[in-house]
């Protein structure tokens, strides 16, 4: 955090008590941001971990399909992947220039991301795979949180995203989470394409009532 601009923040105190403070929230918003990051991405790999003992593949991204769902597919994971050490990296440096009422609305959004992803999750049960599956059949899920989202681990990657960029916002960060959240929109229509495909109409139903990122339909 710019220290002038953590001392108007900070409500008027100067000198060393200004400069103590604006560390202190440094070091806050690094706990918290990291925090957002660990809760996440243990998420994902607890889920991943339980179903590989089950025999299940979560991962099933980049591989065995048609060209233009592959190259879509393989360039959302590599703007997944960029996106963690330029997340840390931001974190580490402080590279951040936005007040902090801004920040704070990162935090929400960050531990927002987390809670929707898990609901996702649990939701889904052992039907939930990142990715299209190549032959796995898994069962159609429109109850829980998927009666207010069609992807709502994808809403919570984005909240996710959002709220780190908040929290640290700067150019290149900005670059890496625009990328992913476009690319995170593509696989949502090339997903919505195959449950299409292997769900039909009860899918299609579904679709004319609930949200593809969040909302009822009347």
């Amino acid at each position: 955090m710019d220290f002038d601009r953590g001392i108007a923040v900070i409500g008027g105190a100067d000198g060393p008590t200004a400069i103590f403070l604006a560390g202190r929230l440094d070091s806050l918003f690094c706990i918290l941001a990291l925090g957002v990051m660990i809760i996440f991405y243990g998420i994902y790999y607890v889920k991943m971990l339980t179903q590989k003992r089950k025999g299940i593949r979560t991962t099933q991204l980049g591989q065995g399909k048609e060209r233009p769902v592959l190259q879509i597919e393989r360039i959302m994971l590599a703007a997944t992947f960029l996106i963690i050490p330029v997340e840390v990296v931001s974190i580490f440096l402080e590279w951040n220039h936005m007040p902090l009422p801004v920040r704070i609305t990162g935090v929400v959004f960050g531990l927002a991301g987390d809670m929707v992803f898990l609901a996702a999750v649990l939701t889904m049960r052992d039907s939930w795979r990142a990715g299209i599956p190549e032959t796995d059949r898994t069962e159609f899920v429109s109850h829980g949180i998927y009666q207010y989202s069609r992807n709502p681990a994808f809403l919570g990657f984005d909240l996710m995203y959002m709220g780190i960029l908040l929290m640290y916002f700067n150019g290149i960060l900005l670059f890496f989470t625009l990328w992913v959240v476009v690319m995170l929109h593509l696989q949502i229509l090339q997903e919505e394409r195959y449950l299409d495909t292997v769900f039909g109409e009860e899918y299609r139903a579904y679709k004319k009532r609930t949200g593809r990122y969040f909302g009822r339909k009347k």
